[in-house]
């Protein structure tokens, strides 16, 4: 009977021993003072968390009443909409806690980088990151299709009709994905499993590997700005209540903005998905637009897959570079790093800008006089100016700023960076029917 009792009770704090550590995965019992103070990024990574369980939760609820099959998905939603009691409200919660879910990871890699959180011990954390960015993308593409709309249909189409374009295997790969020469019945089915099954899985094996890699390094790096001195004892408090109310508060926060906006705004619906009817103009999803930009302006081949593969390897290969100092921690490396990421971002916005008009006015203006194969010349040049121009700001950083590597490396990735959120914002906002350039694209 003792002996009984004596392996209840050590079963028992074995257990809540066990439930103890997990939960000092997710906050040890101290952290810094400094950890605890709101800045303009503090919380980023909590947000994605937020509106990722906001996904799940919200997703789970849809799939009672939604039908993966292209004879009932649409009037599903309709359904849902129209007949289920707050079944609007909570399709908009879906779309807009998605829409913000790209923008705030990204922003939280963005901080990762720009304050050095990306090295060291950190590394393949970063690899990590970048994994759970192309999932959440993934999972957004492939719940686009669901509603099965014409908004829905032909972005889809767009999307993967880019893949003809990568070499050798870009058909196969198309046709994998569709589960058939064109989008159809099975692709909303691929598209299903993809959305409900294979990508919220990996999702939540990266975030629980991702929580460990952060703990196992020592936790969330502190931000500071350049000349800041690194205080020799950090005065330390406990994880709760200050750090968990503040992280209760923001939670809040998010929860509350995505409920204003899914009371306010409806989630775009149109009419049934028609192949034989395309829109005009049809365009992908907002965070694929930059990419339609660039179809328009370079060859095909450049946009699908050199630069693609370009921007992995190069993005992969960050942490690994070797660095004359250690700046983890420091906003922008330096004081120099800042005016290099301003110097990049500034000739970015003028050189993109200034880009597409010139480009819109030689070929398109003036493109009577042009051939096929002289502007796919011209576009294929345009592609090696692009290259060049991503060396440049390092480049010139490097002689007229005194920089090092670290603020090359963020010279180019500003760059990069802001281009790409240009050519979005262009493709979004300013293309009108037949894709033409329009100053009031929104209209």
């Amino acid at each position: 009977m003792k002996s009984d009792r004596h392996q209840s009770k050590t079963l028992s704090a074995f257990r809540s021993a066990s439930f103890i550590r997990l939960l000092l995965h997710l906050h040890p019992r101290q952290v810094p003072e400094q950890a605890i103070v709101l800045t303009h990024t503090w919380g980023l990574g909590g947000m994605a968390l937020v509106l990722f369980l906001l996904q799940i939760v919200s997703g789970v609820f849809l799939l009672f009443v939604y039908k993966p099959d292209i004879a009932g998905a649409y009037d599903s939603v309709v359904s849902l909409q129209r007949n289920v009691l707050f079944g609007g409200f909570l399709r908009n919660i879906h779309h807009w806690s998605a829409n913000f879910l790209v923008p705030i990871s990204l922003l939280h890699m963005l901080r990762a980088f720009y304050t050095g959180a990306f090295c060291g011990a950190r590394s393949f954390n970063w690899i990590i990151g970048l994994c759970l960015l192309t999932m959440v993308l993934g999972a957004n593409l492939t719940g686009y299709l669901l509603p099965w709309d014409q908004m829905a249909y032909w972005a889809v189409t767009i999307c993967t009709g880019m893949l003809d374009y990568i070499p050798l295997v870009g058909s196969s790969l198309k046709h994998l994905l569709q589960g058939g020469a064109e989008v159809g019945s099975a692709t909303l089915s691929n598209f299903f499993v993809l959305h409900v099954m294979m990508f919220p899985l990996c999702l939540v094996v990266l975030l629980a590997f991702h929580f460990w890699r952060i703990r196992n390094a020592g936790g969330v790096v502190l931000p500071r700005m350049a000349g800041e001195a690194i205080l020799p004892s950090k005065r330390m408090v406990p994880s709760a209540p200050n750090l968990v109310v503040r992280e209760l508060a923001m939670a809040a926060a998010v929860l509350a903005v995505i409920f204003m906006l899914a009371a306010l705004l409806d989630a775009p619906l149109q009419a049934t998905a028609n192949p034989g009817l395309s829109p005009n103009p049809s365009k992908p999803p907002w965070y694929f637009s930059g990419f339609q930009e660039l179809f328009l302006h370079l060859h095909p081949t450049i946009v699908v897959l050199v630069l693609p593969l370009l921007s992995v390897v190069g993005l992969c290969l960050l942490p690994y570079l070797i660095y004359e100092t250690k700046t983890e921690g420091v906003w922008f490396a330096s004081t120099t790093g800042r005016k290099t990421a301003l110097f990049a971002a500034v000739v970015a916005i003028f050189g993109t800008l200034a880009s597409i008009l010139l480009d819109e006015w030689l070929l398109k203006g003036g493109g009577a006089s042009h051939s096929q194969s002289g502007q796919s010349w011209l576009r294929m040049l345009a592609a090696g100016g692009i290259l060049i121009a991503m060396a440049g700001p390092s480049l010139f950083a490097r002689k007229y700023f005194s920089a090092g590597k670290t603020e090359m490396v963020q010279a180019a990735l500003t760059f990069a960076l802001t281009t790409m959120v240009i050519l979005t914002v262009i493709g979004v906002w300013f293309r009108g029917p037949g894709m033409a350039l329009m100053w009031c694209g929104w209209r």
